[in-house]
């Protein structure tokens, strides 16, 4: 367990990005007080407005006024999730960090179960699906496909099944977490880079209590990309190969066609498999050209050394103190109004 934490800070932080989710706030709100009460020990959360174009902001700046203990951040435009998650973790000042999300998939009555397994001494306690309630047949196995995807390739990252951003942290953890300020994020690999004494809490998903879903596959397509390129240089290797293997195709193909020259003549050419032999091969060198350019696009985002996110206003709440955010470069946001 960290130590103490300094003087005007909470015992429990929990942070709550969001993104036009102005249905559900009050909802989630009202279920998150009893549990976090219910704990016996003081507790802010974090809510952070990543540029959200509905009310949201209204909302939490109305909850403020009534419950002294809500922070809000509120981003000067949307950068996705995975980063107003981070710009939540910086400004998070307690001595157990809860991340979770607001539409109430992930139940905050699970919370005291994160909570007793931090007490047992563990640094990172996540939870872990046992059902999803709510998602279809195509998006459950798609997610397990990415799963066992990533245990393959992940190498030296052991990246938890059915495991998403719902975890609780030790501050030992969140301060290494905070020590990675790479552009491109894939949490779920970044909580699990860091290592620490880990272990998981079994839960029911839930249906989400309100509104609607803001990941389409398109945005859950380019996520599985994300954390596969940020973790592995496996599809590198696998290019190299799928190269090494059509060259020594094209070498027994242009083998045996010498041999059946010499043997049978020289026939009419089929026109139909030289297409197809060049269409395969330009297919191959431009999908390993792809794979190149994601990685090299990586690196030139790298290279820009932008900060990850611009606040546009911080409240910090009546439980911590508004320093700044322990382990985040000063360079990644402005100053708190």
């Amino acid at each position: 367990m960290s130590p103490t934490p300094p003087n005007g800070s909470p015992t429990f932080s929990v942070v709550v990005p969001l993104f036009n989710e102005e249905v559900v706030i009050d909802l989630f709100h009202q279920r998150l007080v009893p549990v976090m009460d219910g704990l016996g020990e003081s507790w802010e959360v974090v809510y952070v407005n990543d540029g959200s174009s509905d009310a949201s902001l209204a909302c939490l700046t109305r909850l403020q006024e009534r419950d002294p203990r809500i922070a809000i951040l509120s981003l000067s435009r949307n950068f996705g999730k995975e980063i107003a998650l981070t710009a939540g973790l910086d400004h998070a000042r307690g001595q157990a960090v809860i991340a979770t999300d607001i539409d109430l998939q992930d139940p905050p009555e699970v919370i005291p179960e994160l909570v007793a397994g931090w007490r047992e001494g563990f640094d990172i306690v996540y939870a872990q699906r046992r059902t999803r309630e709510g998602e279809s047949w195509i998006k459950r196995a798609t997610a397990s496909a990415f799963y066992r995807v990533m245990g393959k390739l992940g190498g030296p990252v052991n990246l938890p099944r059915d495991t998403g951003d719902f975890r609780l942290l030790s501050r030992r953890a969140l301060d290494a977490l905070l020590t990675l300020r790479e552009r491109h994020r894939f949490m779920k690999g970044l909580f699990a880079w860091v290592g620490f004494p880990a272990k998981a809490v079994m839960y029911d998903r839930a249906p989400r209590a309100a509104g609607s879903t803001k990941w389409n596959w398109w945005k859950l397509w380019n996520l599985s990309l994300e954390g596969i390129t940020s973790f592995t240089v496996a599809p590198l290797l696998m290019a190299t190969y799928l190269g090494f293997a059509s060259a020594f195709a094209a070498l027994v193909y242009g083998v045996i066609m010498f041999i059946r020259t010499i043997v049978f003549g020289n026939p009419v050419p089929g026109y139909p498999s030289l297409l197809v032999v060049i269409l395969f091969l330009g297919g191959v060198q431009l999908m390993t050209l792809g794979i190149i350019g994601e990685y090299l696009g990586r690196i030139f985002n790298e290279a820009k050394q932008r900060p990850l996110y611009i606040v546009e206003r911080h409240l910090p709440s009546a439980s911590s103190a508004p320093v700044a955010a322990p382990g985040a470069p000063a360079r990644d946001a402005l100053p708190p109004e």
